[in-house]
């Protein structure tokens, strides 16, 4: 079955919001396991608005799923902190500094020679690796070269288009799905994703493994609980 990995960024935020330790991230965080999610994802950015540095330090000491640390590899500092506590995964991103939320996958053509090089360090202290990318065959293809364990297709745009025509909103992740699979590169997907959408695009995308799901399922805890919440998310992804 697809793994769910939560993305606390926004209990951070609200945490940060009024200071002091309320919500408790690393309570949130066991709690978030304890109700069934399959790991816990932070994306710390360098102005540390939600995630802070020692978070992801503290985080190392008491997760016990899998622990995926998302962040733009070109900030030294992002990959110092990765490689300081050999999380389960990274993913990588490429964001800009100070951008507001992760909105692009990267030109894997493009930049095939840095993320080659910056891949090869995060393997070799035995990290899987995943890339974002947006759901082009040609980034999907030149991916593989890169070295990358994993993709990670984003979203959105399947969240825009799935309630005016969720097959034509579906169809170029299917084909980047399999294109992926006949590559050997495993298959992530987050941004957007919710209850909504969910159960759909689990269920048509081949070799799906993991989805990282945040924003949308802290909003609906607030109205459902977060223990009813996240079991919600898993029921969606089973097939």
């Amino acid at each position: 079955m697809t793994k769910l990995s939560v993305n606390i960024n926004k209990l951070a935020t609200l945490r940060n919001s009024r200071g002091g330790n309320n919500p408790d991230l690393l309570q949130a965080a066991k709690d978030i396991e304890r109700f069934g999610a399959d790991g816990i994802t932070v994306h710390p950015r360098p102005d540390e608005r939600h995630i802070r540095y020692q978070d992801v330090f503290d985080l190392k000491k008491i997760i016990s799923t899998e622990f995926n640390i998302e962040g733009n590899p070109t900030e030294a500092k992002f990959v110092d902190l990765v490689l300081a506590n050999m999380p389960t995964q990274v993913t990588l991103v490429p964001d800009a500094l100070g951008q507001l939320t992760s909105n692009h996958g990267w030109d894997t053509v493009k930049h095939a020679a840095y993320l080659k090089e910056i891949i090869t360090v995060f393997k070799n202290a035995g990290i899987r690796v995943s890339i974002f990318v947006d759901p082009d065959l040609e980034m999907v293809t030149a991916a593989k070269d890169t070295g990358s364990d994993r993709i990670e297709l984003y979203t959105e745009s399947y969240a825009k288009g799935f309630k005016a025509n969720k097959e034509d909103a579906i169809a170029p992740f299917i084909e980047a799905a399999i294109k992926a699979n006949e590559l050997g590169l495993g298959i992530n997907a987050g941004h957007d994703l919710d209850l909504d959408n969910l159960k759909y695009f689990s269920n048509n995308i081949p070799g799906l493994l993991e989805v990282s799901i945040g924003h949308a399922l802290i909003c609906d805890a607030i109205y459902l609980g977060l223990e009813n919440t996240v079991q919600l998310y898993k029921r969606q992804l089973q097939k």
